[in-house]
């Protein structure tokens, strides 16, 4: 069964690649290419179902007196897991923009990942879950070389540039172990800035205010800093969309500007990396990167405490129990 889920592994990372590489030569739509992840994942669902095909979800104290201990999801675990790894390449590729970045917050992971596999590796005791822990130490090591040299070479300032293949090929590592590994929910645990990201970018994502191309931040080439990047409205938005822009600026979560008439005409653009200079003004490309990458670090950290100290206060026990 290792070696199934070995070679649906390489598979599936073969297919994004593929993505990646089509990506990058043929420049796709986003709405063309954001579903493709999920067909990529076949195989490493198809081996989830012969291998464990577990579809029940543990339910949390609390509710237990109404759901029972354990709620079946059925199919609708599969499509939970097909969203994993479509959310995984595409949060990695949209947290982009800067040198160094895409390979940084992925190393990260990473680490936090061989982290976590190291506390099940490390009890006293012969843990269930020892050879998927296994198995997701197999896949992570040799990215983890990977992605060291690559970033060697791709850091402020770059010498080499991923690309999508890169972001969507690690995107793909992190879903393929939290799947095959058994851990998704874990996994989400180490992505709360790229899930953030996207709840934030969500607005220019589905169109509800102009969505250029590329969204990364301005370089100002005379004072050498990068800036908030901003997008122009050709014409004002509609009210309930103005209002909406106008007390988002008021709590300094985006910046717009207005004409004489006080419609607005320009607005930032909604990622994370403009939110961060919108907070704290302009910033050296290496120093925000080291930013977000803190940020990464620190969230990454409070969710795995969250995950293995927090838990026994809604489940019966931790997964590092027996």
């Amino acid at each position: 069964m290792q070696l199934a889920s070995y070679l649906s592994a390489i598979l599936s990372l073969q297919s994004v690649c593929i993505l990646g590489i089509g990506d990058d030569l043929f420049d796709i739509r986003w709405r063309h290419k954001f579903f493709i992840p999920g067909i990529a994942s076949i195989p490493i669902l198809t081996v989830y179902f012969v291998d464990f095909g577990v579809t029940s979800i543990v339910i949390p104290k609390p509710l237990q007196p109404y759901f029972g201990t354990l709620f079946n999801l059925g199919p609708l675990y599969y499509f939970y897991m097909a969203a994993i790894a479509i959310f995984c390449p595409n949060s990695i590729n949209i947290l982009a923009g800067i040198n160094g970045i895409e390979v940084s917050q992925s190393i990260v992971i990473a680490l936090l990942l061989i982290l976590n596999d190291c506390l099940y590796l490390s009890t006293p005791y012969l843990h269930p879950a020892t050879d998927s822990h296994l198995f997701s130490l197999y896949m992570l090591l040799p990215f983890l070389g990977v992605s060291l040299a690559l970033w060697w070479h791709n850091w402020y300032p770059a010498r080499v540039f991923v690309g999508d293949t890169y972001c969507y090929f690690a995107g793909m590592v992190f879903a393929v172990v939290g799947i095959l590994g058994h851990f998704s929910k874990t996994l989400l645990l180490l992505f709360i800035p790229q899930i953030f990201n996207f709840i934030y970018s969500s607005p220019q994502l589905f169109r509800l205010i102009p969505c250029p191309r590329h969204r990364m931040p301005k370089f100002n080439a005379r004072t050498g800093l990068l800036e908030v990047s901003i997008t122009p409205w050709p014409s004002p938005p509609k009210p309930p969309i103005s209002m909406f822009l106008k007390l988002l600026h008021r709590l300094h979560v985006v910046r717009v500007t207005t004409n004489d008439k006080d419609e607005i005409i320009e607005s930032s653009n909604f990622t994370i990396l403009n939110l961060w200079l919108v907070w704290f003004g302009p910033r050296r490309e290496d120093r925000l990167a080291l930013d977000i990458l803190g940020v990464q670090v620190l969230c990454g950290l409070a969710g795995l405490f969250v995950r293995h100290r927090l838990a026994l206060w809604v489940f019966d026990k931790d997964n590092l129990s027996v």
